[in-house]
């Protein structure tokens, strides 16, 4: 593969150029993506060309340059959530007719939790981090519940890491953060009140594929007040079905018992949803 006089490969400065789009960076001029990229101008520029020849990269009238569209077709057709995501959006769309909240599918993608799909409506919470965006696994509550459902080693590494907070509610401390997890394992579900945001509160339950492997995790926002709480027995119920479209029965016991109780009935009572 060809490489620049730093001996840099031709596809290692293409990542660059793709990883300096973020969030808040969906179309930028080329010199701006030069300098996101640690790149200098007439090799951005080169790249930019040829991948806006192949589709890869879209320049609009005023010449900034966006993602482009063939991206995001191979994206989507080879995602590793594509199978995930379609057993997930029939429970998605009944958990969302019922709370009438954002709805969000995520998995872990290292030390962050990546948000992967989501259901919105007019009205919604106000809501901070945005489709295919990152959150820290210890601040959000899908993060907490893959951190609690990951692997010994990964958990101490979090633990005994940075734990920025994003709100006084967000957890910092390692005790407390320890705590909550084993709360999450014996409960089946994470309920985070203003962790990421003080006006928000996020439910979140694991969604567990063959051999009782948690893949992802299922979560609402709502707003934070004394009925968040009533949409528990909801969102484990939605969680159980996508675990049983995914081939997994691990989590029917933890959802019955949530689904049996007197706040669940309250609520299908109150929302008409039949678990």
């Amino acid at each position: 593969m060809a490489r620049s006089t730093s001996g840099e490969s031709v596809l290692s400065r293409i990542v660059r150029l793709y990883e300096a789009f973020d969030p808040d960076a969906t179309s930028v001029t080329v010199s701006e993506l030069a300098r996101r990229a640690d790149l200098p101008l007439a090799t951005a520029s080169r790249l930019v060309s040829a991948l806006v020849e192949h589709e890869w990269l879209h320049r609009d009238s005023s010449r900034r340059v966006q993602i482009g569209v063939r991206m995001w077709e191979l994206a989507a057709r080879a995602s590793p959530t594509l199978g995930l995501r379609e057993a997930a959006m029939p429970f998605m769309e009944d958990l969302h007719a019922a709370v009438g909240q954002h709805v969000q599918l995520s998995v872990r993608q290292q030390h962050e939790v990546l948000y992967v799909e989501r259901l919105s409506a007019p009205g919604s919470v106000r809501i901070v981090n945005r489709l295919a965006g990152r959150l820290p696994l210890h601040a959000s509550s899908p993060g907490l519940v893959l951190l609690a459902h990951s692997s010994a080693e990964l958990q101490e590494t979090i633990l005994t890491g940075p734990l920025p907070a994003f709100t006084p509610h967000t957890v910092t401390d390692p005790k407390v953060l320890r705590a909550k997890l084993s709360e999450v394992r014996r409960t089946g579900y994470a309920f985070c009140e203003g962790y990421i945001d003080e006006v928000s509160t996020a439910v979140a339950a694991p969604l567990y594929a063959s051999r009782g492997h948690v893949v992802a995790a299922l979560s609402v926002l709502v707003p934070k007040n004394e009925s968040a709480r009533t949409t528990i027995p909801a969102v484990l119920a939605a969680a159980h079905g996508i675990s049983r479209a995914l081939g997994n029965r691990s989590s029917e016991r933890t959802c019955r018992r949530v689904t049996e109780s007197p706040a669940a009935t309250t609520y299908r009572e109150r929302q008409q949803v039949t678990p």
